[in-house]
């Protein structure tokens, strides 16, 4: 990420890049493989951050 953003934007950004993960593998064993897809999974040209 570059630097000429104000701090505050690029904190919220850094934090959905961390929400943006996939399922852990645990999670998934545990549940039977139930849970396969993150119900908050973002593609980054399908929707877009309202930051």
């Amino acid at each position: 990420m570059s630097n000429k953003k104000q701090l505050g934007k690029k904190l919220r950004l850094a934090k959905k890049n961390r929400q943006n993960r996939r399922v852990p593998v645990f999670a998934m064993m545990k549940t039977g493989r139930k849970l396969r897809t993150h119900p908050k999974a973002r593609q980054w040209s399908r929707s877009k951050i309202k930051v």
